[in-house]
């Protein structure tokens, strides 16, 4: 009983109702039938979601005025709505009755002003959403314009089996010339299927390390040996994803407007999140499987310089701090890293909250204001508290909040990670922070192990960052780099004026100056005096 009022006030206070089973007439509650459609095989389960958006809003955001999906963004303006529930094992023709005000985001559905909204149901089958949104083995049904309040029997259909995406297949509506890309660089990537004997052992069943290589022009005809870069995505990526990402870097060498080299591109997803590539007590030791594990078994199949001043690191977002971890967590094994846009570094700025002040709350300010978690430059785009209040709707697993607890966090009794702040309240648990801070916060560790770490990793650190960014995350890449100089450390820290989290490697209409820039630098570490051609001409 305990529990389920805890559950209860945690799913008010973040905007959520929770419903139990059938709803009262004098409840009023509006609820939704769906049903699996009569062609869908085999037994199915997951977690059902439903999503609204009013219809005029999802037609403006449509392209041609057509609405070929209904999602949530909680970071983006029109952030639409969302109600869940978990739905055991059906088959075709099952009927599941979902109260729309049971778990809804940002709030129950029949607070939501009367009129027309884009409808659209899915069965999330691997509880990823959180993570990636829809993906191989979903159930969706098409998008209905339906009228609120919700008239009774009102049905959708689940009759479409979301399908795999293919990364060497890209779709008709992506960028031009994405197709011709992919297929020039096909023949040179290599896919990664490692088991790490360490992650193994901490799950008690195999687990595979995945992600691809990629060889620069010329390398399967000569003997040359190459520097690395270990490249990784940020929240939301996968392999496949990588793919492109790969593309793009082949197409700029094979145009020699970047430096030839080995690039392996790590996946750091997980059914939690990104694991970030941390020795973590929840995750298992991924630092620890990379380092010892991967790359020297990679460096025994391709030629890669294998010299510390031969292995880089660049990633963005959740992989920009990946990365700038492993730089400051292994600095014998790396030459340096390019992180961009790093999650949080120093927790004194957690987008913009102080986790070490007395009271700290990730929703309320001092004076009871709501706290953002995004921004379009000076306009606010979501508070933190809303976007918890999706994620927690949108399921238990995968979510960016609980993906930080994943990593960063000790073991609860019940075996899984304690929560650093109070999903109900805001409020950080003090006891949780000093865990984070003891083994996660890369400020406190340099400051704590600077004297040892110099040596190894003095001019190494490379930080770039926007200073609009999106998420706020400029914050503390100032406040890492104050730390950095009050140490004496050599420092790269750049604030590229008024670009956001998005828009960073672009220059111009080119998208992707930054990185053959980042690559260049490296490039000049491995092979000192190199340097890039000369601008092209008028």
């Amino acid at each position: 009983m305990r529990g389920m009022i805890a559950a209860t006030a945690l799913l008010a206070a973040c905007g959520l109702a929770l419903g139990g089973g059938a709803a009262r007439a004098e409840d009023a509650h509006p609820i939704l039938r769906v049903q699996v459609g009569p062609r869908i095989e085999g037994a199915v389960s997951g977690r059902l979601l439903v999503f609204a958006q009013p219809l005029a809003t999802a037609k403006a955001d449509a392209k041609g005025g057509v609405i070929e999906s209904v999602d949530v963004d909680p970071f983006a303006e029109h952030k639409g709505h969302v109600s869940a529930r978990e739905v055991g094992t059906v088959r075709a023709g099952a009927t599941i009755d979902i109260d729309l005000d049971g778990i809804a985001a940002p709030q129950a559905f029949s607070l939501l002003p009367p009129g027309e909204y884009a409808i659209q149901a899915v069965l999330d089958q691997n509880h990823s959403y959180n993570y990636n949104g829809r993906g191989e083995g979903d159930l969706i049904s098409p998008v209905a314009t339906l009228t609120l309040p919700l008239a009774a029997g009102t049905t959708l259909v689940l009759d479409k089996v979301e399908p795999a995406f293919d990364p060497f297949n890209p779709p008709a509506d992506a960028p031009k010339g994405t197709a011709e890309r992919v297929a020039a660089a096909r023949p040179h990537l290599t896919a990664i299927d490692f088991v790490s004997p360490s992650l193994s052992a901490f799950w008690g069943r195999p687990i595979t390390m995945k992600g691809w290589v990629l060889t620069p022009p010329g390398y399967e005809s000569g003997q040359d040996r190459y520097p690395t870069a270990y490249y990784t995505h940020g929240f939301g990526g996968t392999a496949p994803y990588l793919v492109g990402q790969a593309a793009r870097m082949y197409e700029a060498m094979a145009k020699k407007t970047a430096p030839p080299m080995i690039w392996v591109y790590l996946d750091e997803s997980s059914a939690t999140g990104t694991h970030e590539f941390a020795d973590s007590v929840n995750n298992g030791p991924w630092g620890q499987a990379l380092t010892q594990e991967l790359i020297p078994d990679l460096e025994k199949h391709w030629r890669m310089d294998a010299t510390v001043n031969g292995r880089f690191l660049n990633g963005h977002s959740s992989g920009g701090w990946a990365t700038l971890w492993l730089q400051t967590r292994y600095p014998k094994v790396f030459g340096g890293t390019w992180s961009t846009s790093p999650d949080p570094s120093d927790f004194h700025d957690f987008t913009g909250v102080d986790l070490y002040a007395p009271g700290a709350n990730l929703y309320f300010g001092r004076d009871g204001s709501a706290l953002p978690i995004a921004r379009d430059h000076a306009k606010v785009l979501a508070t933190m508290r809303d976007s918890t209040a999706m994620e927690e709707a949108l399921g238990e697993y995968g979510g960016q909040m609980r993906s930080f607890d994943w990593v960063f966090s000790p073991r609860g009794p019940d075996g899984r990670p304690l929560p650093m702040f109070d999903r109900a309240t805001g409020a950080v648990d003090p006891a949780v922070v000093a865990y984070w801070s003891q083994h996660y916060d890369i400020a406190a560790r340099l400051k704590a192990n600077w004297p040892a770490l110099k040596p190894d990793l003095d001019g190494k650190v490379h930080l770039i960052v926007g200073t609009a960014d999106t998420f706020y995350l400029d914050g503390a890449a100032h406040r890492l780099e104050a730390v950095m100089k009050g140490l004496g450390a050599k420092t790269d820290f750049r604030y590229l004026p008024d670009k956001t989290h998005f828009d960073i490697y672009a220059v111009g209409d080119d998208r992707q100056a930054l990185m053959r820039q980042i690559a260049w630098e490296m490039y000049a570490v491995a092979r000192p005096g190199s340097k890039p051609p000369a601008p092209a001409g008028p």
